[in-house]
């Protein structure tokens, strides 16, 4: 019999929804001109995060030498001070703006016009939505 097998399993095991964050301490950021905005574009063309994450996390390894303007997912608190303290700034991304859907835009339709466009919307998904029950009839003899 396999050894797994003969092991007894105990305790939970979370792992498979467990987060994982590309790191990128400040030593790493210091490359990049003062008043650079840093996104996770800029970060994967310079090659400083490769690979699949949920996200960007900044740990304060290392000194800032100039402001940057740093767009991340997730900052520490001794980076936060020292991006602070060389003069930049930090913008958190929001996770539910990543994954928003676009939205209809009915820019040039008048008031009365966009409320029955959504009305409209409104009651042709509730129509598609609403299904109804199939009702079973019992066999004739």
């Amino acid at each position: 019999m396999p050894l797994i097998r003969r092991l007894p399993k105990r305790g939970f095991n979370n792992a498979a929804f467990h987060r994982h964050y590309a790191i990128v301490n400040l030593d790493d950021l210091n490359a990049f001109k003062t008043g650079t905005v840093v996104n996770e574009q800029l970060l994967r063309e310079s090659n400083l995060v490769r690979g699949h994450f949920a996200g960007i996390k900044i740990l304060g390894d290392g000194e800032l030498k100039h402001g940057l303007t740093i767009e991340a997912d997730k900052v520490s608190a001794g980076a936060r001070e020292k991006i602070e303290k060389a003069g930049g700034s930090i913008t958190l991304r929001d996770e539910r703006t990543s994954q928003a859907t676009v939205s209809h835009d009915d820019g040039d339709l008048t008031s009365q016009e966009a409320a029955a466009a959504a009305k409209k919307r409104s009651t042709s998904k509730a129509s598609a939505t609403a299904k109804s029950p199939k009702e079973k009839t019992p066999p004739e003899s």
